[in-house]
């Protein structure tokens, strides 16, 4: 049987002893859930031990009611437990002082899934950095990885930057957020008081959740447009379609599932994807579909596109490459469509002066890729091997599990 971090600290009083006569505050979001699917705060409420003074928020709020991405949630005030709960993705995204000075010790249960760009990675990193300014505590009640282990795409580069590159690693980065905030210590030089309540029973690489424990726990959403597992398996590839003009899915079921516009054959897409590097579709099925966006890109239009399916009997996590699936039907894309306008430019997460796609990407490295009529797939593998190679290393130096 598994256990999160959660459970553990609510099941083992020992593991609350250092937080007695502490303020103690919560950085929740909808899927902190116990095993029984009570949210975190009422659980951590009820226990006569804890001094619950504050709550935070990530992106999509505590409530994880902020459907489209980049809205932004306000502060409020909990009417149940009379706290308040503050937004970090509001006004501001790292914690001011006054936020500082209500609590102690400060518990992260976010469900993380994975992926460099999902912004809880980087809200992690900056509650560290205020709480070393602050000598305050930081405790991460540990969640499993969905994505597993497996590590894939570049190293962000120095001067990327950004709210959604909190750091040089890759865009699968396979780590649990515990295990991140490890390394975010040590890259970042922080002087931090942290304390990972570690998960019991987890097995990142047991069928048949592969990271997720499929047949014991519910998969809720941490944010509005991560509805499945297959969503969390796919994300590090179909995320990088938000800088593209090309649908993710959003305004459809089966958001970050999927690819595809009304102006693509995606037939002829897949048969040139699967002639240029088979070997980068193995370990899922793609799936050729047609759907229509009730919002967002392509509202109301019909799509050609196809699903990634990373949820049924062929999947094999250690050969699945969501980053270049996604990748190669970009570089098809433009090979079939040597002048269509693909890379989306626009104000994405606070960053104005570059493009959408090269910040999600940590550097302008794969759209030139993409862009490049004789570029191969050995060419793309040529830089980004070493990177995946150098992350592995980081990886095992810092895994907890």
């Amino acid at each position: 049987m598994i256990l999160f971090g959660l459970d553990r600290l609510l099941n083992e009083a020992s593991l609350r002893k250092p937080l007695q006569n502490k303020r103690v505050a919560l950085l929740a979001h909808p899927a902190t859930v116990t095993n029984t699917l009570e949210h975190g705060l009422d659980a951590i409420a009820a226990l006569d031990d804890i001094n619950l003074t504050a709550a935070f928020g990530p992106q999509h709020g505590l409530k994880g009611d902020k459907q489209d991405n980049m809205v932004e949630t306000a502060d409020e005030h909990d009417p149940v437990y009379n706290i308040p709960v503050f937004s970090l993705y509001g006004e501001v995204r790292r914690p001011t002082d006054e936020m500082m000075d209500t609590f102690d010790v400060l518990l992260v249960d976010l469900q993380d899934l994975g992926c460099r760009i999902y912004t809880f990675v980087t809200t992690l990193l900056y509650v560290l950095e205020a709480a070393a300014k602050h000598n305050k505590t930081v405790w991460v009640l540990d969640r499993p990885n969905p994505a597993g282990r497996p590590v894939e795409g570049m190293t962000l580069k120095p001067g990327w930057e950004s709210f959604v590159g909190a750091g040089p690693m890759p865009m699968r980065h396979g780590m649990t957020l515990g295990e991140m905030g490890k390394w975010f210590i040590d890259q970042n030089k922080l002087n931090v008081d942290y304390n990972v309540i570690e998960m019991s029973g987890w097995q990142p690489d047991a069928a048949p959740g592969y990271g997720w424990p499929l047949l014991e726990r519910s998969w809720i959403n941490p944010s509005p447009n991560a509805p499945t597992l297959n969503m969390a398996r796919a994300y590090a590839g179909t995320v990088m379609l938000e800088g593209t003009t090309l649908s993710e899915g959003r305004g459809t079921t089966r958001a970050l599932e999927v690819i595809g516009a009304p102006d693509i054959n995606a037939r002829e897409v897949l048969s040139l994807m699967e002639k240029m590097a088979p070997q980068w579709t193995e370990g899922c099925r793609l799936r050729e579909c047609w759907f229509e966006p009730t919002f967002h890109k392509h509202e109301h239009l019909l799509c050609h596109g196809f699903q990634i399916h990373a949820d049924e009997p062929s999947y094999q996590h250690d050969r699945f490459k969501p980053w270049r699936i996604i990748a190669l039907a970009l570089h098809a894309i433009r090979k079939l469509y040597p002048d269509y306008n693909i890379w989306r430019d626009f104000p994405y997460e606070y960053e104005n002066d570059k493009l959408a796609f090269d910040v999600i990407n940590g550097s302008e490295l794969l759209r030139q890729w993409v862009d490049d009529p004789e570029a191969v797939a050995s060419d793309l593998d040529a830089i980004t091997t070493p990177d995946e190679e150098a992350w592995r290393d980081v990886q095992q130096k810092f895994a907890i599990y």
